[in-house]
């Protein structure tokens, strides 16, 4: 890919207030609160987005939700192949139009959720040495589609999103406060996270009713921890925060059966772990000596 054709882009900045207006006004375009659907027209934001990324030349940036495509054109600029999938219809020929000129931009209509992510990463970025999601994500999905992106280990070096400032915060939490919990966990077992910055309402058009923050995870080779069965460590997880407020032998209890409420009360201990902590102190490793515990007798 040229630099030529790399920093090829739609004339004037996207991603002003008063760009995205015209645009806006130019296709009549109205926005679907259903869709969850808040335009940023912040350009120092979309730069650190674009910079946590670690984009260039030989590097794909796949985009979920474009919106009008501010941030597409400033993936654009930065990476060798940018593909945007977009899921309201009436944006498709908006962003065709306006990507007409950029050659490294490809437009997907589809639902991310439903997609074969990894069957699309390999056909629109073959021949490219590592692809980024990047993306101002619809809150309302935001977890679906975090969950998705990791569980179904796509090869990607980092997802850098866009999200409501209390889901990053669960996203980042260390052990042992309120914001810890089974997404906390989920994605310190398979990326490194960290808050790039937050984002106040102000500069998205139309602003929604929460702040936001953009946090980058780095993808890990592996989890941070050995475990037996993946499948018992996600419920077991799920288990332990089921029933905040109840003991880990509670909510064991409750994931296995009244009948092995002795088993329940005794496994913690098993693994050097008092009965009567809660799921929101417990780190990965004692999650997994847990899970890989019970996965010895899981009958």
């Amino acid at each position: 890919m040229t630099d030529g054709m790399r920093m090829s882009r739609p004339a004037g900045d996207i991603g002003t207030p008063k760009r995205t207006r015209e645009i806006i006004a130019r296709y009549g375009f109205t926005f679907r609160k259903a869709l969850g659907q808040n335009f940023l027209v912040d350009a120092n934001v979309l730069r650190k987005i674009v910079d946590a990324a670690e984009l260039g030349p030989s590097k794909g940036a796949l985009e979920i939700g474009p919106g009008i495509g501010a941030l597409t054109e400033q993936l654009a600029m930065a990476a060798g192949k940018v593909a945007a999938i977009e899921l309201d219809r009436r944006l498709i020929p908006i962003l065709e139009e306006l990507f007409a000129p950029c050659a490294n931009v490809e437009i997907v209509h589809g639902d991310a959720l439903k997609l074969d992510l990894k069957q699309l990463i390999a056909e629109r970025f073959a021949g490219l040495e590592r692809v980024s999601v990047v993306a101002n994500l619809p809150y309302y999905v935001t977890t679906p589609i975090l969950m998705k992106l990791l569980e179904d280990r796509l090869p990607l070096e980092h997802i850098v999103v866009m999200v409501q400032k209390e889901v990053a915060e669960r996203m980042t939490a260390p052990p042992g406060g309120k914001e810890y919990g089974s997404l906390s966990v989920a994605v310190r077992y398979f990326a490194e996270p960290e808050v790039v910055c937050t984002v106040p309402r102000t500069v998205f058009v139309p602003p929604p009713n929460v702040d936001s923050a953009v946090v980058r995870l780095t993808l890990r080779a592996r989890p941070p921890v050995d475990v037996t069965d993946e499948a018992m460590f996600f419920r077991v997880v799920h288990a332990a925060f089921a029933q905040r407020r109840k003991t880990l032998a509670n909510n064991l209890t409750a994931l296995l059966g009244k009948e092995r409420r002795q088993e329940a009360a005794a496994l913690p201990a098993s693994c050097g772990i008092d009965p009567g902590r809660r799921g929101e102190t417990l780190s990965l490793e004692e999650f997994a000596a847990l899970a890989n515990k019970l996965a010895e007798h899981p009958a």
